[in-house]
């Protein structure tokens, strides 16, 4: 569903919200120095050996398991989209789909028919698809150590989405089936344009409403970090007079920073694993990336691009939907407007976005890229951004095959950004060590 899609994207990107708390001192550690090919001591840099040299400060048993995590990402995804077509045929070829609509539509006020078969609906999904779930969101990412959750934790966090997501579901539902229902000829058109709207609305509340439902959010206070942070916002144009520390480390060991919100809930967040693993340099080139996004309207652009999709994947569900309703009459829906339809449109909307995975990859990357080349001009942290990369590539593949990075990644690769970065720095000698004559004590 575009409606799941939109809010994934969100959530994705979520920022907390304003809390009394504030953080403890950071512990910032110190910047690794450089490989030599990549310091300028020599009197030149060429990107490209210092791109390799950077890629060689990973072991080979640290390669191993961060090409295997990720490797095995391409697999997974295309076993999550098969099980989740099986479960929508499920529903909608035993007649469990029906009897969903035919017990909701027993209630005796009319507005709840439709929250009454979402809820249903998203129970059974969610029952169904648990066992893969499970082993891709708990089993997994303990096999690699990358959760900090045990197992009771995890199941609280995921039934607080499953609460989430049935309210806001919801909501969502009762707007397009009322959209599908009052405007039966267009309402491909006006579902795309709600869809966006919903994408606004959650980028509004996510970080003020959600995302403290999972983690605490803390007001930033070392200035060591707050300073430099504020002072490369203000040059960007970004009018934050705060900056935000998230307990992510409760959940998982991976970094993360963003700047995030919308109209008027917009806020700068870094996650503890960052400021406990990261110096300083690397932090202001996360940030600088990351500010990147906001200065150059990537919100605005997702949003614009979201509309272009769901216009054309609701004008494909429009024909496509009614053709398979009429030649499976044992699915007893009714029409599109039929809340019992809903497995048979989300498993078409999926097989379209999993058809759309390689170009919608290249949207994203081509954003991400956007934003490192500013956050490098930002922040003028080369060797930070560099060595940011190679944490990353703890759980990302850092030197893909040119096919892997086009079809999979939704980032740049680990070796495209230490290369962009190696790139600039290559251009900025101030940014240089000091060449091996010039270091040496004058004579006497």
């Amino acid at each position: 569903m575009m409606f799941a899609v939109a809010v994934a994207a969100v959530l994705a990107g979520a920022a907390p919200s304003a809390a009394p708390a504030q953080s403890a001192p950071v512990k910032l550690v110190q910047l690794a120095p450089p490989p030599p090919a990549a310091s300028g001591a020599s009197g030149s840099i060429d990107p490209e050996a210092a791109t390799r040299a950077y890629l060689a400060r990973q072991t080979p048993a640290e390669k191993a398991r961060s090409d295997a995590y990720f490797e095995g990402g391409y697999w997974l995804d295309l076993w999550t989209f098969l099980w989740a077509v099986a479960v929508y045929f499920v529903l909608l070829h035993t007649g469990a789909s029906a009897r969903m609509r035919v017990f909701a539509e027993r209630l005796r006020f009319s507005f709840l028919h439709i929250p009454a078969y979402w809820v249903q609906f998203l129970l059974a999904v969610t029952v169904m698809s648990f066992p893969l779930t499970l082993y891709r969101g708990f089993v997994r990412e303990h096999q690699y150590g990358l959760s900090n959750l045990t197992f009771g934790a995890w199941m609280g966090e995921l039934g607080k989405g499953l609460v989430i997501a049935a309210i806001l579901g919801a909501l969502a539902m009762i707007i397009l089936f009322a959209v599908l229902r009052r405007l039966p000829r267009t309402w491909w058109l006006w579902g795309a344009v709600t869809t966006v709207a919903f994408a606004m609305f959650f980028a509004v509340i996510v970080p003020v409403a959600i995302v403290p439902v999972f983690n605490n959010p803390k007001r930033l206070t070392d200035q060591r970090v707050v300073a430099p942070i504020l002072s490369l916002a203000r040059a960007s144009g970004i009018n934050a007079k705060d900056v935000w520390e998230i307990d992510a480390s409760k959940q998982s060991k991976r970094i993360s920073a963003n700047v995030s919100g919308f109209l008027g809930t917009e806020r700068i967040t870094l996650n503890d694993n960052l400021l406990n693993r990261a110096s300083l340099p690397e932090i202001e080139a996360v940030m600088g990336h990351e500010m990147g996004h906001y200065v150059l309207n990537h919100i605005y652009k997702f949003l614009v691009q979201l509309g272009i999709v769901a216009v054309i994947g609701f004008a494909l569900l429009k024909v496509v939907f009614e053709r398979l309703r009429v030649r499976n009459g044992r699915w007893q829906v009714r029409g599109i407007d039929d809340p019992a339809g809903l497995p048979l449109a989300a498993l078409l909307l999926t097989a379209y976005l999993f058809v759309l995975t390689p170009g919608l990859n290249k949207l994203v990357r081509t954003q991400e890229y956007e934003a490192d080349l500013y956050g490098l001009n930002a922040s003028a942290q080369p060797d930070g951004f560099a060595q940011v990369a190679l944490k990353l590539g703890e759980y990302r593949k850092l030197d893909p095959t040119p096919f892997e990075e086009f079809f999979f990644y939704d980032h740049p690769s680990g070796r495209t950004r230490i290369y962009t970065a190696m790139r600039w720095k290559a251009e900025h000698r101030e940014t240089w060590s000091a060449p091996a004559e010039a270091s040496r004590p004058a004579a006497r």
